[in-house]
């Protein structure tokens, strides 16, 4: 991870060497000196990553070479900060230099002791560890084991089967799945993060009585992250010959991989087989031993556990298979466990119960950590206070308490194994709080700020962050919170213990400092600060001169933090992210636009009415995130800010339907077609001042656009925006919304979409559906609201749409019968009809919809009955009526003569309800 610091420092030398004042005699080269040393040490600190956990000295020395990257490139920010002006040209020109070189001399002479002082240190933190000569001698050594620990993970090959909780079902769906009569090769992947009992249910599948006499031959490989192919493929040869008490053939410890597996795979031919590979990592270690095994159309299976999802679809997949993904304990059979082995069976007392509750909660259904823990409190005393002690210092307690210890190391196996890339960006989810839902974007756009993603060709550094959360989701490392309507993620989540133990990690790397209602213990140099409840403390002046980073999550507490950061703001000058999102915030404060090195800064759901003119200093924005505040417009200077790749500000109104103004977004400046590097721009205002179009037109050369949102059109303005939207090669998603709810949108000017466009939302009058839709492949959610359109056209339009998999016509339709003809909407997953006025029926022929999962119909008062052939939709999973006539609700009756229950009896979530005042009041058919 020290890496990512040398890495950024060594990007950002060249300014400084070729700055035009002059440094102070001999600075130059002390400053080339260290950049030297950083490069030479970059070969070495990959290696190192992944041996620190091993060895105390080598993480010792990876600290303190990240901790002199980071204290070099504050001391060269700073050099920019005092020195780094532009004085112009000519006379009067060298005489500001002049007088500038005076005035900053004192600085200089700062400058230089610092530089100085870290070049001494640099030399001997290599002197220390010997020029880094014995790197390669500490990985050989490093690949065996230095500190003993307990790894507990063979004792699930040893757990009876009456110890355990929750197993039937996952052990019966896996059997039958197992015993299916296909001749193929199949294999089957249970997938999940480390902890969930993966080997403890395999085993006892694999133990099973049927199981057993079902295949002829059998074989357990325990793969792990560092197996050796060849004494794995030994491992299977003793097992199968020794089974059915054959010698084993000469020379098998002397053999290469493709003998071993030529023995494997002559011996399993014609052979109706089960193998299990436990506790595989990744797809080269499948891809290594999967040729050994033959398909002899004998009925054959392989068992593959993994934490790793990706490999899990990848295995499954090639061989006709299926992944079982392992879900925590249910709250009742986790309560059974833990009582089971925190009270040897019998129930809580009731004075620990809640306490008992709180800590199990944390748990999250998660076995290993329920058994360790219990395991914990199984020993202590049954008093209130050490149980609340216990359950206020979780985290501590899985640091030091060697009960648990064999746990933490478990879970911790994960992070070890991840890529150097993901470790950093990993540590980082400690800055959120427990049980926070993590915002996608949010997310991408901070690792972004804090340049933890690299750049690489021919994908946008965003695109590069979303294969990290991918990384990271495949391992089972975070977990997919919610989806958006489109299928795409919208909020992760991270396992409390995981939380735990990561911000362990990353106070002990210094990576996030958190402010929280425990208090805080302060470091001397805090780099990146998390704001939980208070900023409490007397040293927080001290330690936040070398501050990069400001998040803030309390809006209880939000005056006196931001009090801090006025009277501190010439002490944050470093500062390159700002988050305040959501505290109490009214005003700009004037203390930000000094901090010239600020690339992201969030004011989201702030009180924030008006933006200064001063924004333009900050030359090195990225992201200014203005969402759900009250900003309506922008000075003229914003356009300075030509590193902008997100410009977001809107303001959605919450009214009742029908109302059509419910979103606000801003007036553009004339020229801002001039922040070309802008990939998301919402929302803006087509027409404000009489500008008559001038902002549509620079529109088209943002070139980089991945989304826009276009506010207030005119009928008149629909050839100016389809001569844009031409331009716009890289848009995905794209929302116009009519200055008028009578107003028509006209967008038949555009010959072609956009082929990346992926969502489209169409808020007014369309006497018809733009011509071009038809030929948006690519579209996955459609919406259309207030449209209008009095025939079946828009189904006409959508139907053969190959990734359509949301549709929502809200308002949209003025007709009174709407058909889905057989062979529509093949990938059609959700469908919303909404304040139809004047639908009086609905119906589905045979082969439409066949993938349809969410039907939900809304304040369609004409309707009196359930959509005709609704039973032929097989997959639907949740049926919505909300605001229905009574006449369609009551024919649901389960026990009413000549009712429509049979059509959604296969249904297996029928929601029914009102909304009031806002808020939704339903219940669920039963």
């Amino acid at each position: 991870m020290a890496e990512i610091a040398v890495s950024h420092l060594l990007a950002n030398f060249a300014p400084f060497l070729q700055e035009e004042v002059n440094l102070l005699t001999g600075v130059r080269d002390e400053i080339e000196y260290i950049r030297d040393e950083f490069e030479r040490m970059t070969a070495f600190l990959r290696v190192a990553d992944a041996m620190e956990e091993r060895d105390p000295e080598l993480k010792v020395w990876v600290k303190q070479v990240r901790e002199s990257a980071y204290d070099i490139a504050d001391a060269l920010d700073l050099y920019m900060l005092r020195l780094g002006h532009h004085h112009g040209n000519g006379v009067c020109g060298f005489l500001r230099k002049v007088s500038c070189y005076i005035k900053t001399i004192k600085a200089r002479h700062q400058i230089a002791f610092e530089v100085k002082r870290i070049k001494s240190r640099l030399i001997n933190i290599s002197n220390g560890h010997q020029r880094y000569a014995d790197i390669h001698r500490r990985q050989e050594q490093a690949s065996r084991p230095t500190v003993a620990w307990y790894d507990s993970r063979g004792d699930a090959l040893l757990l009876e089967e009456a110890e355990l909780v929750g197993i039937e079902k996952p052990k019966r769906e896996l059997t039958q799945f197992l015993l299916e009569e296909d001749p193929r090769l199949k294999v089957v992947s249970i997938a999940g993060m480390g902890g969930l009992g993966k080997t403890t249910l395999t085993k006892k599948v694999y133990d099973d009585t049927i199981v057993k006499k079902h295949f002829q031959n059998h074989a357990w490989i325990t793969v792990s992250e560092s197996f050796k192919i060849e004494k794995l493929l030994q491992s299977v040869i003793l097992q199968l010959f020794e089974e059915v008490k054959q010698p084993i053939p000469q020379g098998v410890e002397n053999m290469d991989t493709n003998s071993l597996k030529g023995i494997i795979k002559t011996f399993l031919q014609q052979k109706k087989y089960v193998l299990v590979l436990d506790d595989v990592w990744d797809i080269h270690a499948w891809q290594s031993v999967r040729y050994a095994f033959p398909n002899g159309n004998c009925g054959s299976r392989v068992i593959l556990t993994t934490r790793n999802i990706d490999l899990a679809s990848f295995s499954s997949r090639e061989y006709h298979g299926k992944v079982y993904n392992l879900t925590p304990l249910a709250p009742e059979d986790s309560w059974t466990l833990f009582c089971r082995k925190t009270f040897q069976g019998n129930s809580s007392p009731p004075y620990l119960e809640g306490l008992s509750r709180d800590i199990l909660r944390r748990c999250e259904g998660l076995p290993l950590a329920i058994v360790a823990i219990s395991g914990l409190l199984s020993t202590k005393e049954k008093n209130v206070e050490e149980w609340e002690r216990i359950s206020r210092s979780l985290g501590a307690e899985l640091e030091e308490n060697e009960k648990l210890t064999s746990m933490s190391k478990i879970l911790s196996l994960s992070f070890f194994d991840l890529p150097w890339n993901l470790k950093l960006c990993f540590l980082y989810l400690s800055i959120f709080p427990e049980d926070y839902s993590i915002d996608h974007w949010r997310l991408i756009r901070l690792w972004v700020a804090e340049r933890f993603v690299e750049a690489k060709d021919g994908m946008t550094i965003e695109e590069v962050a979303q294969s990290y959360l991918n990384g990271l989701i495949s391992r089972s490392l975070i977990q997919v919170a919610e989806r958006r309507n489109d299928r795409r993620i919208k909020t992760y989540r991270i396992h409390d213990l995981w939380r735990e133990i990561i911000v362990s990690m990353s106070r002990e790397q210094n990576i996030v400092t958190l402010s929280s209602e425990c208090g805080t213990v302060w470091i001397k140099k805090v780099r990146r600060l998390s704001v939980h409840q208070n900023l409490e403390g007397e040293q927080e002046s001290s330690c936040f001169t070398h501050l990069r980073s400001l998040i803030v999550f309390s809006s209880i507490d939000s005056f006196s933090i931001l009090s801090k950061v006025a009277l501190l703001g010439d002490d944050l000058r470093l500062l390159t992210l700002l988050d305040l999102e959501g505290t109490q915030l009214e005003t700009f404060p004037n203390e930000v636009v000094k901090l010239c090195h600020l690339r992201h800064l969030s004011l989201r759901r702030t009180n924030l009415k008006t933006i200064p003119k001063s924004i333009g200093n900050l030359r090195n924005l990225e992201t200014l995130d203005l969402k759900h505040t009250h900003v309506i417009e922008f000075p003229d200077e914003i356009l300075k800010l030509q590193r902008l790749r997100h410009l977001l500000s809107y303001r959605y109104h919450m009214l009742d339907w029908p109302f059509f103004q419910d979103q606000t977004g801003f007036k553009a400046p004339m020229g801002i077609g001039s922040l070309s590097s802008l990939q998301k721009l919402c929302s803006i205002e087509a027409n404000h001042d009489n500008n008559n179009g001038i902002v549509l037109k620079e529109v088209g050369k943002l070139t980089q656009l991945r989304r826009v949102q276009i506010l207030k059109l005119r009928r008149e303005d629909g050839k100016v925006l389809c001569s844009s939207l031409e331009k716009l090669k890289n848009l995905r998603s794209l929302l116009v919304r009519a200055i008028q709810v009578d107003e028509i949108i006209n967008l038949d000017s555009l010959s072609s979409p956009p082929q990346c466009l992926r969502t489209l939302y169409l808020v007014g009058h369309l006497q018809r559906l733009p011509r071009w839709i038809p030929s948006a492949f690519n579209l996955v959610r459609v919406c259309l609201v207030y449209s209008k359109l009095r025939d079946a056209e828009p189904l006409r339009s959508l139907h053969d749409l190959p990734n359509l998999t949301h549709l929502e016509i809200f308002t949209a339709y003025d007709g009174e019968e709407l058909c889905f003809k057989a062979g529509a909407f093949q990938n059609l997953e959700t469908l919303w009809l909404c304040l139809l006025q004047e639908l009086i029926w609905v119906r589905v022929e045979v082969g439409s919809m066949p993938h349809l999962k969410k039907l939900s119909l809304e304040k369609c008062k004409l309707m009196a009955d359930l959509p005709s052939g609704i039973e032929h939709l097989t997959n639907l999973e949740m049926l919505h009526l909300a605001d229905m006539p009574y006449s369609l609700i009551s024919r649901l009756n389960r026990g009413l003569p000549g009712g429509d229950y049979w059509k959604v009896s296969h249904i297996p979530h029928v929601e029914i309800g009102v909304w009031k005042d806002g808020n939704w009041e339903g219940s669920f058919l039963s």
